[in-house]
């Protein structure tokens, strides 16, 4: 599987398309419940808002929102790559704020070590 060459480039792109993709929706990072219902929905139906955006390339808010689920899947890939190598990926505050509410989401369902 190809990995990421540099973690603290590449966590620093995602997050400032993490970010840009927050202000196409309104996301208020500070906001713990919209964050954690944006990691859940992240969690259980990203297939989905990218088949729907697909299907309707109209619909920005929907694009962004697949792009957003998109990011948060390499962010975690990240994470889990950059600590088999044996370090911990640290990004800035949107990055600690989702990466914190993905990790919370995914762990209610069993899918976080």
């Amino acid at each position: 599987m190809a990995g990421f060459e540099n973690y603290q480039d590449e966590t620093r792109n995602i997050e400032l398309e993490i970010e840009r993709m927050g202000v196409a929706l309104g996301v208020d990072w500070n906001d713990e419940a919209q964050v954690r219902a944006l990691a859940r929905e992240a969690l259980d139906h990203s297939a989905d808002r990218v088949r729907q955006a697909a299907s309707d390339p109209s619909d920005q808010r929907l694009a962004a929102k697949a792009t957003l689920f998109g990011l948060a899947n390499l962010m975690l890939r990240a994470m889990e790559e950059s600590a088999e190598v044996g370090f911990e990926t640290h990004g800035g505050p949107v990055w600690k704020i989702f990466g914190r509410a993905l990790w919370a989401e995914a762990a209610l369902r069993g899918k976080a070590g």
